[in-house]
């Protein structure tokens, strides 16, 4: 009986030692920076927003703020959903590039697809280098 209580314990400390640490998923990597982002507009916090950007984006808008109205005034929807739900994703080039379909119901009812286009950056780390939307006229709802 000691001896079988062993070998359980050499196999169970064998399992943990031999599964290797397993690097993050880029697709939920990118999936959360894009719920942060939302979770940041909802609270009006444009700096943590801007933070999320990718330098094309910070290249056309370079202040936070003018940032900020612009998403505003082009995306409200992303800016205020009333509900929101990932879609679909595609990984392009081993996570160079990473698409995300976001079903958003607007605040006034509308039903809005976003499309996250993710970009890996030279750190490893990810940032929304753009997001295209557009009318959901076949959605039932979220």
């Amino acid at each position: 009986m000691r001896a079988l209580s062993s070998v359980s314990a050499l196999c169970a400390a064998l399992i943990f030692v031999s599964i290797p640490a397993r690097a993050e998923d880029p697709v939920e990597t990118t999936r959360h920076i894009i719920e942060d982002q939302i979770t940041a507009f909802l609270k009006d916090d444009a700096e943590t927003a801007y933070s999320f950007a990718a330098p094309g984006i910070k290249a056309m808008y370079p202040d936070k703020g003018v940032f900020f109205a612009m998403v505003k005034k082009r995306y409200e929807p992303v800016y205020h959903p009333g509900n929101y739900a990932f879609g679909r994703s595609r990984s392009i080039d081993n996570g160079a590039m990473i698409y995300h379909e976001v079903l958003i119901s607007g605040r006034d009812g509308k039903d809005w697809t976003a499309i996250y286009q993710m970009m890996r950056q030279p750190d490893g780390g990810y940032k929304i280098n753009g997001v295209q939307i557009v009318p959901n006229t076949d959605s039932k709802g979220i």
